[in-house]
């Protein structure tokens, strides 16, 4: 009896595991082996998946990081309440809790270190950065300008990044309402929410 040829249905969702499980496998490699260790055989090996796949699809390590960090998402942010405060600690709880849910911490001590050689890598990283810092920055955008604004959306990135990295934990609430405080009183905003 002659078998059936596959629908392209059945296609789409073999693609669409095989994407699915490379990048999930990605992503460990990434976050336990670092950027410089990083390969397509160790990628393969995890995934279960032939060298040969993986370089038919995401024939670069850019690419396989590129798709490792789609199996992430993007940052989550709120909607604006209007209140500096209440923004900005909502947005360094999802900073904090992405470190601990996709190990931020990693992913981004990796692309620090990969992309001081390798440009399509920094590129990644600092488009990263800018996902995750764009919400504070635009709250403080209101009352700050130039180093000001760099050095306001630094102190309050590192109050989640400093701990992590530094001593392999992340803040309290306590700490980064603080934070927060701290930071709006130095630009004489009005911090109670």
């Amino acid at each position: 009896m002659a078998q059936e040829p596959q629908s392209a249905s059945d296609d789409d969702v073999r693609v669409a595991r095989t994407r699915r499980d490379v990048g999930r496998a990605a992503l460990r490699v990434l976050t336990e082996a670092g950027g410089r260790s990083f390969s397509h055989a160790e990628v393969a090996a995890e995934a279960g998946y032939s060298r040969t796949t993986l370089y038919t699809h995401w024939p670069t390590k850019v690419d396989l990081v590129t798709l490792a960090l789609e199996s992430v998402g993007r940052m989550p942010h709120g909607e604006p309440t209007g209140d500096a405060k209440t923004d900005l600690v909502r947005e360094l709880r999802a900073f904090r809790q992405a470190f601990v849910d996709v190990k931020l911490d990693q992913i981004l001590m990796a692309l620090a270190q990969w992309g001081t050689t390798v440009d399509e890598i920094a590129a990644i990283r600092d488009s990263i950065v800018e996902d995750g810092e764009g919400v504070a920055r635009a709250i403080l955008a209101d009352v700050a300008s130039g180093d000001e604004l760099e050095a306001a959306v630094a102190m309050l990135s590192g109050v989640v990044v400093c701990p992590a990295l530094m001593y392999g934990r992340v803040p309290s609430d306590d700490v980064i309402d603080q934070a927060v405080t701290i930071v709006l009183r130095a630009f004489g905003v009005p911090s109670e929410g």
